[in-house]
């Protein structure tokens, strides 16, 4: 018998819906899950077990009263328990972007996604792991543990939002939500078998979600199938006016097109294939599968055509330079003076002076904002606090953008990113000319051992060579588990395979549609099961 763990999100309304289950019961189920499994797995940073347990109990109540009215209808997501990465600010919750920096940090209002989600009477389990600040693509990079991935945990899930990937994966938590700088949604649920859904850039709000690179984040959900990824869309996408990069789109209810996808859609849709995503450095099994699920679809009388987009090729170099040059701007607010962590290292004999009483230091000699260290000066502060908050990876990149922009190097870089963005979004244009939809591969390989590619940034760069163009181009995209490789891993199981699909701007219907069709045809959730540690 199939438990409440392994089901979708639209599975256990239906329950609630006819009184099989409570939300209690089901958020019961995924905290004894949780309790038992992720020791091992890391997916989650801190879980809310108190909170979850009340939110489910009130939740009940809510559906009580629901029923007893005259509109007995309540929306999916509530009671549904989810996970949330730990760069959306939720009040009264920490908010630790996996860094020592903001260690202690407790959020004071909550992100228009969290917001919005709380409309819909969601549960909160907890935060997931991440990489430090979103900067990673295995989530190796988090300032407080390693997650593994549940198909085999020597594998990284990918990153950076490999915590909310590998929860959804080992039905720890029947959704998440994530943040796709460059691949960040779409790389881990690749890699973790799992549905990732990076919208078009401005459909999700922004607000109190904390920044890496203002011009390519972007948040979106993290679903076991397509249906329940619209599902969670449909409950956060809209036009905010508190995020400056927020658009009026035309916003549908991606749930019921969903719902009515049938193959006979397939017929006459325009297929791309570009040529650039299956040239070297492509893994053999994954090039075959995409091959499959090209047959797949011209069997259902779609016409696939190889389309060309000439500059991916500069994606990654221009990708680099932007994003670090705006996180090295975002990330300057972390002064050690305003909140956040600040160091005492150079306190004279560890005390410290507070407007609001002493506090005591941690064994790193550390102690939270809101009080005044005995530093020499403020470079002092700035200084010593972000070399002891800051992981490696995060340093680098501030490094690293902060070249980028400074004085006689602006225009022979970030200048010269910018106009390669441009190209890559005529790229992009060029080609939706010419084609409806495109696919390929989400990654260049399965998932990698964990430490195989730590001390290489640039092999760990690579692994988002797929995905990074999308968001430099601001475009809806997709990845769907499509097959699993027939290489073994430690436990005697294939690793899965993600199929990206790329839409025009604000197409997230067509792209839902085609995912859904695809994902009845590789019936991959009943086929597949993570490996034998789950």
């Amino acid at each position: 018998m199939t438990s409440l763990n392994n089901l979708t999100i639209h599975e256990l309304h239906e329950l609630l819906k006819n009184n099989e289950t409570t939300s209690l019961e089901i958020t019961a189920n995924y905290l004894e899950k949780i309790k038992q499994k992720d020791v091992l797995l890391n997916s989650y940073l801190y879980v809310d077990y108190t909170g979850a347990t009340e939110q489910a109990e009130q939740t009940d109540e809510y559906i009580k009263k629901i029923k007893n009215s005259a509109n007995s209808d309540f929306p999916y997501l509530t009671g549904i328990p989810l996970s949330i990465k730990d760069i959306f600010l939720m009040k009264g919750k920490k908010t630790t972007c996996a860094s020592k920096i903001l260690e202690n940090f407790i959020s004071p209002y909550d992100s228009t996604v969290i917001k919005k989600l709380k409309e819909n009477n969601f549960v909160f389990l907890g935060k997931a792991n991440m990489d430090e600040f979103a900067m990673g693509s295995s989530t190796e990079n988090s300032a407080f543990k390693t997650t593994k991935n549940p198909w085999d945990i020597k594998r990284v899930p990918g990153g950076s939002s490999g915590g909310s990937a590998a929860s959804v994966s080992a039905d720890l938590c029947a959704g998440s939500f994530g943040t796709d700088t460059g691949g960040s949604i779409r790389q881990p649920a690749g890699l973790c078998g799992v549905v990732g859904l990076k919208p078009t850039y401005g459909m999700v709000s922004r607000y109190g979600i904390v920044a890496f690179s203002s011009s390519l984040d972007q948040a979106g959900p993290i679903a076991k199938d397509v249906l329940d990824s619209a599902i969670l869309l449909d409950a956060v996408a809209g036009f905010d006016g508190f995020d400056q990069t927020s658009r009026k789109f035309k916003i549908k209810k991606y749930s019921d097109i969903v719902k009515k996808a049938d193959k006979s859609k397939i017929k006459g849709l325009k297929v791309g294939i570009p040529k650039e995503f299956l040239s070297e450095g492509l893994d053999d099994e994954i090039l075959s599968n995409i091959q499959e699920i090209q047959n797949n679809l011209r069997e259902l009388g779609a016409e696939i055509v190889e389309i060309s987009l000439p500059d991916t090729a500069y994606s990654i170099a221009a990708y680099y330079v932007m994003a670090t040059s705006e996180a090295s701007s975002n990330l300057e607010r972390y002064d050690g003076i305003r909140y956040g962590l600040r160091s005492a290292k150079n306190s004279p004999d560890n005390a410290l002076n507070s407007p609001i009483g002493l506090n005591s230091l941690d064994d790193n000699n550390m102690i939270s904002g809101g009080t005044t260290a005995n530093h020499a000066n403020l470079e002092e502060i700035y200084i010593n606090s972000r070399t002891a908050g800051f992981g490696n990876e995060v340093k680098r990149r501030i490094m690293l953008g902060t070249f980028a922009l400074s004085a006689g190097y602006y225009d022979a870089y970030y200048k010269k990113a910018a106009l390669i963005r441009k190209l890559i979004i005529k790229n992009y244009k060029d080609a939706f000319g010419k084609v409806d939809l495109i696919i390929g591969p989400t990654s260049p390989t399965a998932a990698f051992l964990i430490g195989e590619k730590a001390n290489d940034p640039l092999s760990m760069y690579l692994s988002d060579i797929y995905t990074i163009s999308v968001n430099l181009a601001y475009l809806p995209a997709m990845s769907i588990p499509s097959g699993i490789t027939s290489k073994n891993n430690s436990n005697g199981a294939g690793l899965p395979i993600g199929l990206q699909i790329i839409a025009p701007w604000c197409s997230e219907d067509k792209m839902l549609e085609t995912a859904k069709i695809i994902e009845d045809i590789v019936d991959f959730r009943k086929k597949y099961q993570p490996g034998a540690t789950f």
